[in-house]
């Protein structure tokens, strides 16, 4: 949920601007609040508070900080609210430790409790005080800070990324990690630590990811790790990235979300070239095993995953069951080793998901994981994985790893079905076909229609509320397309397969209320037109995506038409997607929204 930045340098350096530029690249993961923690002479300086961080770097001037060693945090709220006080680096009784973390310590009132009875008085509502008290108490006998921190660290219960730095040790920047994403970032004569790889692209492009239960140090030109108390050899686990400072940042678009938009061809082309044929067959030869098909993710990766669910249950006839993964606890029971769970995570770190990956294989489950960040936890936690090659994708709003994740799912359920028999070689050559010719495909629905979209907007900015219905494998097209206009134009919208419309939810349509219809398959074509028929009876404001060789039909009964590609409807949820996610786009600008930070969420949610 936060950013978590550290910086360790040979010489004297401005290092609060360093610091505050890594931040900025993590700020997706949290913008309640955000500080700076140096140690300059001997002494900790601290400044922090409420707001993001461009308005705090003029009010607090974190760019005038300068040190060899620093800290640095932004942050979305769990414990405690939005403020001044909460906000990270949190400090000792003394001010000479401060810490900063991600995560969530659970045992932190018992551990407050014991102590607030031993004298330590607390100044914030947060968790993560907690930590600097805690190494605090332990320093008092003598300890070494290692040995301190150490002893701290085996005491708490629950989530973390931890980077703390003491004047007792001003040269090292101590770390931990359990659950919480943490990498270090290799440099010359400079060191870091920063919870996802964004943060570091513009000092290095080595990185070491860390595993759950290391900790260690790093200064300017040292970098320790331990795990249960021995050292780890880390050398030959630092991984070079290919993905450019340009990547991570804006490339002159307005917002990240819509050039991560405008991203979504080369992603699909970047993916379509990772693909491993071989693992893909693998993967499907355990698939084709088991007995039951487990599919599991959160927010957009669940609808992802109902994608596949629906591919795989259609053609290759799987006993499919596509859950939330907050709620995985209760399909537990029914899992055994002949079973196989599909966890999807953009980050890899999503903690719900991981949850249930953790739970799932305690019963004998094989795990394939699908993932956008190489050696992420899920990834290094299942069976097999497929990665997908977005790149970085820093809007809170998923784009371009949706139809990315959509596209390795799809062509996995595609080979599943040709290698069990259930699809002949000639369709599965010709899908396959289909699906490499999408990234001209999407670039240009993108070129064709981004101006029909602003004008849309223009129509959406506003309303209240909305729907959108589809059938088939437009249900989850639709539910995505919902989700992204609540999220980022704050606009109530909801989704339903397009038969449950009259089931319920039309009681709510009026004169131009806007209905959205996903129209991708022959088979539900007429069907769908009797739902538009149904809404226009009630002055609902109707707009359609419909495949081209349709356009006429739905451009006689809709009021507003985006004509699509006509491509196999097995494919064209890729496709799809992306007028909706401009028209949610374009929505949340025309609302004086800034897309790229929507409140109350953070791109990577790990606590539960």
């Amino acid at each position: 949920m936060c950013g978590i930045v550290g910086i360790a340098c040979l010489e004297i350096e401005n290092i609060g601007k360093m610091i505050r530029r890594c931040l900025e690249r993590l700020e997706y993961r949290g913008y309640d609040s955000a500080g700076i923690a140096v140690i300059k002479n001997g002494t900790l300086i601290v400044r922090k508070g409420r707001g993001k961080i461009a308005e705090l770097n003029k009010r607090l001037k974190f760019d005038e900080i300068y040190g060899k060693v620093g800290i640095g945090h932004t942050r979305w709220a769990t414990h405690g609210k939005p403020s001044d006080e909460n906000a990270h680096p949190h400090t000792d009784c003394r001010d000479m430790i401060a810490v900063v973390h991600n995560g969530i310590i659970s045992n932190y009132l018992e551990l407050r409790e014991k102590l607030e009875s031993t004298g330590h008085v607390f100044r914030s509502e947060t968790d993560t005080e907690v930590i600097a008290h805690l190494v605090e108490e332990h320093l008092r006998p003598g300890s070494e800070p290692l040995d301190a921190f150490r002893m701290a660290v085996s005491e708490l219960c629950g989530t973390y990324a931890i980077g703390l730095i003491t004047v007792l040790d001003p040269s090292k920047i101590f770390f931990a990690r359990m659950t919480s994403p943490l990498i270090i970032g290799v440099g010359e004569g400079m060191n870091m630590i920063a919870s996802d790889i964004p943060a570091v692209l513009e000092y290095t492009n080595r990185v070491i990811v860390l595993k759950d239960g290391e900790i260690g140090y790093i200064t300017p030109t040292e970098i320790y790790i331990e795990r249960e108390g021995r050292p780890v050899s880390w050398k030959e686990r630092v991984r070079v990235i290919s993905w450019s400072v340009d990547m991570a940042s804006k490339g002159g678009y307005p917002h990240f979300m819509l050039k991560e938009i405008h991203e979504q061809p080369l992603a699909l082309s970047n993916t379509l070239s990772g693909i491993e044929m071989e693992n893909i067959r693998n993967i499907c030869s355990l698939l084709a095993k088991s007995d039951r098909i487990f599919i599991t993710g959160a927010g957009t990766s669940y609808h992802a995953g109902l994608v596949c669910d629906y591919v795989l249950t259609e053609l290759a006839g799987a006993d499919v069951t596509t859950f939330i993964a907050s709620e995985y606890r209760k399909y537990i029971n029914a899992v055994d080793e002949r079973s196989v769970l599909i966890a999807i995570s953009q980050s890899g770190e999503t903690i719900d998901t991981l949850m249930a990956v953790r739970a799932f294989k305690e019963r004998g489950c094989r795990v394939i994981a699908v993932s956008n960040v190489v050696d992420s936890t899920i990834p290094r936690e299942s069976d097999m994985v497929v990665y997908t090659r977005a790149g970085p994708e820093i809007g809170v709003a998923a784009t371009k790893t949706f139809t990315t994740q959509i596209m390795v799912l799809t062509i996995m359920s595609l080979t599943l079905a040709y290698m069990i028999e259930r699809l002949r070689e000639a369709e599965y050559r010709e899908l396959i076909r289909q699906i490499r010719e999408l990234p001209t495909v999407t670039e240009s629905i993108i070129r064709m229609h981004e101006a029909r979209c602003m004008i849309l907007a223009r129509y959406m900015k506003n309303r209240a509320n909305a729907f959108y219905l589809g059938r088939g494998l437009g249900v989850p097209i639709a539910m995505e397309g919902a989700l992204k206009l609540k999220e980022i134009a704050y606009i109530h919208a909801e989704a339903y397969p397009a038969g449950e419309s009259k089931h319920g939810p039309i009681a709510l349509v009026e004169r131009d209320f806007p209905v959205f219809f996903v129209v991708l398959d022959d088979y539900y074509v007429e069907a769908i037109v009797g739902n538009v028929m149904e809404m226009r009876a009630r002055d609902a404001y109707t707009i359609a995506l419909a495949p081209r060789k349709y356009i006429y039909k739905f451009a006689k009964l809709c009021d507003y038409v985006i004509d699509m590609p006509n491509i196999d409807y097995r494919i064209a949820p890729i496709p799809y997607i992306v007028p909706l996610q401009l028209v949610a786009y374009y929505t949340s600008v025309m609302r004086g929204l800034d897309p790229d930070k929507p409140r109350n969420l953070a791109k990577t949610v790990t606590v539960e």
